[in-house]
């Protein structure tokens, strides 16, 4: 059963095109990642769904009423002086589903808000009022919660307390994640749509997305790398080559077969102390540069790398 459903959805400013028809299919309970550049469309589609904009063209069909979508910004606004207890207490008081001052403390200690509860939110850091502008949306009990970049303004710590959370809603709650960390959406999203110049590219689970990849290689030799990198960018055959730390590679490659009969020869012309070689597991971020064509050209990163 589908949670949303959308059909030729187009949104257009002027003469900019925002989205260009785009056909999204959200199962039910699930925790959904939309992910592309900056620019494509994810935020405009995120704002049709919740209702703030209307499309241009095109048809939105939710399985659930309206007032049980809840939409997280980006960056969300809150009056300056409000506390952030008072903040959830006014948005369970607008959606008129008040809820008891145990039930807001049990909101911000989910998002780790819990001390600053009676401290004023003009304060407040931008990661901070992320972590509120969730516990507003999900303080009225949706059924569909639209996350906007929810975890783009925190440490790493506080992401992963904010990732867990979504991902523990899977099953009660549809959740709709834009990001652009692939690693995010990788981590707790089973389906994802990849937008790019307001097009969706792709739609389906991380795995079958993740078996497109091309093939891969992991070597680790002796640092430095710069020489061995150097050289890979000029071969056919390799796609690109990055240094995951120092002295281990990773090599997307165009040819498995040549890939197994030249490397051999790249690693004693550069001199290069082999440690460990082996199949890479596939890259998402690769495929994802490939399908938005954000990526550099074959080579270049490579070349960039050996020459810093």
């Amino acid at each position: 059963m589908s949670a949303v459903r959308t059909r030729d959805l187009a949104k257009a400013y002027g003469t900019t095109q925002a989205l260009a028809g785009i056909d999204l299919d959200i199962p039910a309970g699930a925790v959904y990642g939309l992910v592309g550049p900056n620019g494509s469309g994810k935020t405009t589609a995120l704002e049709i769904l919740a209702g703030l904009r209307r499309p241009t063209s095109g048809q939105v069909r939710l399985a659930m009423p309206e007032d049980r979508v809840a939409y997280a910004p980006d960056a969300p606004e809150f009056e300056p002086w409000l506390t952030a207890a008072e903040v959830i207490d006014v948005a369970a008081g607008l959606l008129e589903r008040p809820r008891d001052r145990g039930a807001v403390a049990n909101m911000l200690h989910r998002v780790g808000l819990a001390d600053a509860a009676r401290r004023r939110v003009g304060g407040f850091s931008r990661g901070m009022r992320s972590r509120l502008g969730l516990a507003a949306a999900l303080i009225g009990g949706p059924e569909l919660l639209l996350a906007d970049e929810p975890a783009a303004a925190l440490d790493p710590g506080g992401r992963l307390e904010v990732l867990e959370l979504l991902a523990g809603l899977a099953g009660s709650v549809t959740v709709v994640v834009s990001s652009h960390d692939l690693g995010d959406v990788e981590r707790i999203c089973g389906r994802i749509g990849v937008m790019a110049r307001g097009r969706l590219l792709y739609q389906g689970g991380v795995g079958e997305l993740l078996a497109q990849a091309s093939p891969a290689l992991r070597v680790v030799i002796r640092p430095p790398a710069g020489p061995l990198l150097a050289a890979l960018s000029a071969a056919p055959w390799v796609r690109d080559a990055t240094q995951v730390s120092p002295g281990e590679l990773r090599i997307d490659v165009a040819d498995q077969d040549e890939a197994e009969r030249r490397l051999p020869g790249i690693l004693a012309g550069c001199g290069a102390r082999l440690i460990e070689v082996g199949r890479a597991g596939p890259s998402l971020r690769d495929i994802f540069l490939d399908l938005t064509g954000t990526g550099p050209p074959r080579g270049s990163r490579a070349r960039a790398m050996a020459g810093g």
